[in-house]
C-alpha cells in the first residue's frame, strides 16, 4: 500500500515566525498534537521542521518562556524524517522505527508537503489487516463446517 493511501492529506502547518500561542491554537483548530513548519505556508509548502504539543509544554511552559514572544523557530524540531507519497507505507513505518518518530511529513517529488503519517495512521492500516485476516479465518471454518457434515 502506497504512503499516499495511509496519510492524512490535510496537513495543520505554520510558519518558523508563528509565536508558540499561534501554534497552540492552530492545533487547538485542527485538533491535532502536531504542526508541520513551511519556510513559506503560501508558496513552496517544503517543511524545514515539526512542532508537537510536547514541545511547547516541555521547551516552553516547563521553562517559563513566554508563549507569547517565543516563536515556533526558537523550539521545533529540524531534523525531520520525512517521506515520499510513493512509496511504500512498510518503508515509512521501518524509517519512523529506526529514528523514533511518530510523525512523517510526506512530501510529492517537489518536496512539498501533501500529508503526514503518523504512528496512530499506521496502527489503523495494521488493525484493519488483522481484522481481514480474522475474517480468513472465520470463513475458512464455516466453509469447513459446511464441507464436512
Amino acid at each position: 500500500m502506497k504512503l499516499k493511501d495511509v496519510c492524512v492529506l490535510d496537513v495543520a502547518s505554520c510558519t518558523p515566525e508563528s509565536t508558540i500561542v499561534e501554534a497552540a491554537r492552530l492545533m487547538r483548530q485542527h485538533h491535532t498534537g502536531d504542526l508541520v513548519v513551511l519556510d513559506d505556508a503560501d508558496e513552496e509548502r517544503e517543511p524545514v521542521g515539526i512542532i508537537t504539543d510536547r514541545d511547547i509544554v516541555v521547551e516552553v511552559l516547563a521553562k517559563g518562556r513566554d508563549p507569547d514572544k517565543t516563536t515556533v523557530r526558537e523550539i521545533m524540531s529540524t531534523q525531520l524524517v520525512i517521506a515520499s507519497e510513493s512509496e511504500e507505507y512498510t518503508e515509512a513505518l521501518q524509517r519512523m522505527a529506526t529514528h523514533g518518530v511518530r510523525r512523517v511529513p510526506v512530501v510529492d517529488d517537489k518536496r512539498c508537503v501533501v500529508g503526514i503519517v503518523t504512528l496512530d495512521d499506521m496502527l489503523r492500516v495494521h488493525a484493519a489487516q488483522a481484522n481481514r485476516l480474522l475474517d480468513i479465518v472465520g470463513k475458512e471454518q464455516v466453509r469447513e463446517q459446511r464441507t464436512r457434515r
